[in-house]
C-alpha cells in the first residue's frame, strides 16, 4: 500500500572523475542506531518547501555533504518506488555533477564519510555478488567498492544504472554474501528515511 506513504529522494550524482565517470555514494555513521555504516546515496524525506523531487535530493545533498546545487545538472528523474519496511515512496533522481565542488561530511552524527565510486570499478564482475538478508530473505544484487558493501536499496538503483547506461559487464552471481542485519529503528533516527540505505522490503 503507497497511500499515506511519506515521499522521499535520492540524488544519483554522476561526476568525471580521475578515473572516468563516478558516482557519489555516502556513508552513514558506524553509530546509528538504524543501518549504521551502511552506503547510501545522499538524500531523505521530502520538506514541505521542496518544489519537486529534485529539490528534495539536492537540498539534502548539500546539507548531508555541502553540495552546492549550482554545480549540478538534473537529468532525470524516475519512479517513485514504494518502500514497505519503512513506508516510504522514494524518487531516484539522477544529475550531472558539471562542476565537481568539494564535499565531505558535515555531521560526523549522520555521515561517517563520502566517496567519488568509479563506475567501471562497479561494473567489474569481480566486484559484484549477490546479497542475501537472512531476516527478510531478501536477495539482490550488492557490490564491494571503497571497502564498503553496497547492497539493498541502493545496491539495487547502482544495478539498475549500470544496465541503463550501458556500463554493465557479464556477471555471474555465483557468489551469495550474507547481508548485514540491520539495528532496530530508534525514534531519534524516523526522520532520516532509514530504509533508504538497506532492505528494499
Amino acid at each position: 500500500m503507497t497511500n499515506g506513504a511519506r515521499p522521499a529522494a535520492v540524488l544519483m550524482l554522476l561526476g568525471d572523475g580521475p578515473a572516468g565517470t563516478d558516482i557519489l555514494l555516502i556513508e552513514r555513521a558506524p553509530d546509528l542506531r538504524s543501518h549504521g555504516g551502511q552506503p547510501a546515496f545522499p538524500g531523505g524525506a521530502t520538506d514541505p518547501c521542496d518544489a519537486s523531487p529534485a529539490a528534495t535530493a539536492l537540498r539534502e545533498a548539500r546539507e548531508e555533504v555541502g553540495l552546492d546545487p549550482e554545480c549540478v545538472q538534473v537529468l532525470a528523474t524516475g519512479p517513485a518506488l514504494y518502500l514497505p519496511p519503512s513506508d516510504f515512496l522514494v524518487t531516484p533522481v539522477l544529475a550531472w555533477w558539471h562542476t565537481p565542488c568539494s564535499v565531505a561530511p558535515l555531521d560526523s552524527n549522520e555521515t561517517s564519510s563520502v566517496a567519488r565510486v568509479p563506475v567501471a570499478t562497479l561494473a567489474d564482475p569481480a566486484n559484484r555478488v549477490l546479497a542475501h538478508h537472512p531476516r527478510t530473505g531478501y536477495r539482490g544484487p550488492a557490490f564491494r567498492a571503497h571497502g564498503m558493501f553496497i547492497w539493498g536499496f541502493t545496491g539495487g538503483l547502482l544495478a539498475a544504472l549500470l544496465r541503463m547506461g550501458g556500463w554493465e559487464r557479464p556477471w555471474l552471481p555465483a557468489e551469495q554474501v550474507e547481508a548485514p542485519v540491520p539495528a532496530i529503528s530508534a525514534p531519534s533516527d524516523a526522520g532520516r528515511a532509514p530504509e533508504l540505505t538497506g532492505e528494499s522490503g
